[in-house]
């Protein structure tokens, strides 16, 4: 008996017989996957789209339906907004790090406004408007928010801030379901032929291209001939222990972790016939529920007292710098004025109060002089409306000297840290998968979570660019696929 498996590609010699045969085989049917499947079928090609569950959806349809689009919207320019295809792209740059990559950036910057475009063509809807302040998503049908750290430090220096998070017409929280809807209802009108509860295993080669695929399917292998490539939309590795042990330890600081069936085999299936994962330890996690908005007034400070970040950024940003610091936990501080009761499921704990901030630091029992001498030199910056440290700024920027005082205690492993993986797969502008050389791997494509994206560098998140990128380079994928 021939052996392969996700470690082990399959010789197309050694393929029995075919079961399907198409031009481009899709390895997964989210977001990634169904936009794949869309260009694929305009540009002409017949498409057998794969799915391992019962139906469409995949971490995409677990998200707010949030895509990061900039560069001059419509919702943009009516709200009042600038925003410039350079602003734009300096911040897609500036949020992926140490883990940029210039060319998906700038592509993505330069085609932002008219994939805005082709979405709308595909039948998701956008009511248009702006809805101010910082929040986690929209609870009414919104379109346009503040979805990052545009205007905090230290991207506001390089980039002019515009809000840029663009979300589906939909009322209330979770609309990804819906803009999964919306994007399977084109691809199946357009001729996509759709296979479930089919779980893909190894990848078929000839020489050093992939020309097919096999699949699980009613407990039997089932060979697919993909005369023109694959395409990998599998998600990421969120839910394999052992990967993320191997790559990604600091994930098992946090407990909270969000995808669909995201196991990592598409990553192991590229990396099977040579595919270079990279960035594999990036990680997005946070405690979104340290909002509303008032509780960015607060001050974050670790076990030793000490700030660690100018609290205007994003959640993401945020708690994924508080997982930097030493010991299990960190600590939300804020005065009377500010201070809202989290909700209960958040695991957000009191941990400490007092009429002074020597009183909080001495029930929390950390040393005379720490906490309280931070709280000293914030408050008084503050009243001057300036952050020498962190340059948090105005007007989320206030002094917190409304007495009594509250620390809330956010604990790594009982409160709400959510996280997916990052890391994934090197692939080019077009999608294409490359080796670690740099080379193109023939027939094989991939996008989305699989793959190292937009959203590379978990310190640099913002809430859309994972849509984002797994729309538009799902795109690029079926495109290059089609005319490989």
């Amino acid at each position: 008996m021939i052996a392969y498996s996700q470690h082990k590609p399959l010789e197309m010699a050694a393929v029995p017989h075919w079961d399907f045969e198409t031009d481009v085989a899709i390895i997964g049917f989210g977001a990634t996957g169904a936009c794949a499947a869309i260009e694929a079928r305009e540009a002409g090609a017949d498409v057998i789209l794969f799915e391992r569950s019962s139906g469409s959806g995949g971490a995409s349809a677990l998200s707010g339906g949030e895509i990061y689009i900039g560069g001059g919207t419509d919702a943009q320019k009516a709200a009042g907004f600038d925003d410039t295809v350079e602003d734009f792209t300096a911040y897609l740059k500036l949020a992926q790090g140490p883990c940029v990559d210039d060319a998906k950036c700038e592509l993505y910057g330069r085609e932002a406004v008219r994939h805005y475009q082709w979405l709308k063509d595909q039948g998701v809807p956008y009511r248009g408007n702006y809805l101010p302040g910082k929040l986690i998503e929209p609870t009414d049908d919104s379109t346009l928010i503040w979805s990052g750290s545009e205007a905090a430090a230290p991207f506001y220096k390089s980039a002019k801030p515009a809000p840029r998070g663009h979300v589906i017409q939909h009322m209330g929280w979770g609309g990804g379901r819906p803009l999964v809807d919306v994007l399977e209802a084109r691809a199946r009108s357009l001729g996509t032929h759709i296979e479930v509860d089919a779980r893909a295993q190894a990848l078929i080669t000839e020489g050093d291209r992939i020309v097919g695929a096999v699949v699980r399917m009613d407990n039997k292998d089932r060979f697919v001939r993909a005369h023109k490539g694959v395409v990998l939309a599998t998600g990421g590795f969120v839910f394999n222990e052992a990967m993320r042990r191997k790559y990604c330890p600091d994930t098992f600081r946090v407990n909270s972790p969000i995808g669909d069936k995201d196991d990592g085999i598409g990553i192991e299936l590229g990396a099977s016939v040579g595919g270079d994962p990279i960035h594999m330890d990036q990680f997005f996690t946070t405690c979104p529920w340290t909002m509303p908005e008032t509780h960015a007034n607060g001050v974050f400070v670790n076990i030793q007292g000490q700030r660690f970040i100018n609290e205007d950024c994003y959640h993401g940003r945020v708690s994924r710098c508080a997982v930097d610091q030493p010991g299990g936990k960190v600590y939300l501080l804020l005065d009377v004025a500010q201070f809202q009761q989290p909700p209960d499921f958040a695991g957000i704990s009191i941990a400490a109060t007092g009429e002074t901030w020597d009183e909080v630091e001495a029930e929390l029992e950390m040393p005379a002089g720490t906490l309280s001498a931070t709280m000293a030199v914030y408050n008084a910056h503050a009243r001057e409306g300036r952050d020498p440290l962190f340059d948090k700024q105005v007007p989320i920027l206030k002094p917190l000297d409304q007495s009594p005082f509250v620390a809330l205690e956010l604990n790594f492993e009982t409160s709400y840290f959510s996280f997916f993986t990052l890391g994934g797969l090197k692939t080019s502008a077009q999608a294409e998968v490359l080796d670690r050389s740099g080379k193109a791997i023939p027939g094989l494509f991939a996008a989305g979570r699989c793959t190292s994206g937009l959203p590379a560098w978990g310190h640099g998140y913002s809430s859309g660019l994972s849509l984002a990128d797994c729309t538009f380079f799902g795109r690029e994928a079926g495109r290059s696929a089609a005319k490989a």
